[in-house]
């Protein structure tokens, strides 16, 4: 179906538009870039820019790992913005009558692609003042974007792409991740009282930090709380002397109050300490009328990117299928991304004139 002509395409009912969009997700699906090893797929978003007639300019990261960064000329008024990379295991993309398949095809290259489109559209009508950057990192530590967040001068809107369904995000989020340890004392499991069991200190103390209140928001709902992981003890005989667990606290507020309360939970008990591995606050959006609004819970790259205007995050694909062995996108939603990002785009630009 790929080979046929235009024209015979239409006769048989196919859109031609989302025949060249469907095949630009696989072939973004189809360059493996887990995080870390996104240079393959940041040089094919560069070489598409250039071709399309973009300013491109690569900006490092760190040792072959670098953002790309494109304007249609001058200072840019409006970025839109996604990342390149994925969470692993890669696989390649697959299609049906609906959806494409792969890894990264919510989360975030059908968000790329229908980016690359509709400033594409946009660069041919002559706007003016937009740009684009495509960031390493996202799904680890937000690297690409904290250092993209250097670019001077900056522009005044930033549009993010992540999976929200295609609505408009009034908000997201924020995170408050850390590394609570437990200290104890080896002794026989035949004889407790002459131990003291860091797991039982751990499962306590994780106990309270589930029950208690992380706070309440009217835009974003409650705080939530995930114990990730658990691990401790030597052997089933063995009173632990050590334990720990990663938790993700999803703040509603300020991290830096998550954290206030993670200290009181704790006290004065020398035998437990805590290392903050995350912490981003809570993010208020921009919306645009036309669009479904809706708050998020997961986390995204705009609290690095405050230097680079207002924030907006918008994206077609669901959050439920990102990071999944069935990750993907609707082929119709991807095409309708192109001409919300073109009308949200275009929008701003005027907005900002």
């Amino acid at each position: 179906m790929s080979e046929l002509p235009e024209r015979a395409a239409r006769r048989l009912g196919v859109d031609p538009s989302m025949k060249t969009l469907g095949n630009l997700i696989r072939q973004l699906i189809d360059i493996p870039s887990v995080t870390g090893s996104e240079a393959e797929l940041a040089g094919f978003v560069e070489k598409t820019l250039e071709d399309r007639g973009f300013q491109v300019t690569r900006q490092e990261v760190q040792a072959d790992r670098y953002n790309v960064y494109a304007r249609s000329d001058g200072r840019p008024k409006v970025v839109l913005c996604t990342h390149l990379d994925t969470v692993p295991p890669f696989y390649g993309s697959s299609e049906d009558e609906r959806y494409i398949y792969g890894r990264g095809a919510c989360d975030a290259k059908g968000c790329l692609a229908a980016m690359l489109e509709a400033a594409t559209r946009l660069r041919g009508e002559g706007a003016k003042g937009l740009g684009l950057l495509f960031v390493v990192g996202e799904e680890v530590d937000s690297i690409g974007a904290k250092i993209a967040n250097r670019l001077q001068p900056g522009s005044q809107y930033v549009l993010v792409g992540e999976p929200t369904e295609s609505r408009m995000a009034s908000g997201h989020k924020g995170t408050f991740g850390f590394v609570l340890r437990a200290r104890g004392r080896a002794a026989h499991s035949a004889y407790p009282h002459l131990g003291d069991s860091a797991i039982e200190r751990l499962l306590g103390t994780l106990e309270r930090i589930r029950q208690a209140d992380w706070g309440q928001s009217q835009l974003l709902g409650p705080a939530t709380v995930n114990v990730g992981t658990l691990s401790g003890g030597l052997a089933a005989n063995v009173i632990a002397p050590e334990a720990r667990a990663d938790v993700l606290v999803r703040v509603v507020g300020k991290a830096s109050e998550a954290e206030a309360k993670l200290r009181g939970i704790i006290g004065d008990d020398r035998n437990l300490e805590y290392q903050v591995v995350s912490q981003n606050d809570a993010v208020r959006c921009e919306t645009l009328p036309g669009f479904e609004v809706a708050p998020m819970a997961f986390g995204t790259d705009i609290p690095a990117l405050t230097e680079l205007g207002r924030p907006l995050l918008f994206g077609p694909g669901s959050i439920h299928d990102a990071h999944t062995a069935q990750e993907k996108i609707e082929k119709q939603e991807a095409l309708r991304a192109v001409d919300l990002y073109h009308q949200a785009a275009g929008a701003l630009l005027r907005r900002a004139s």
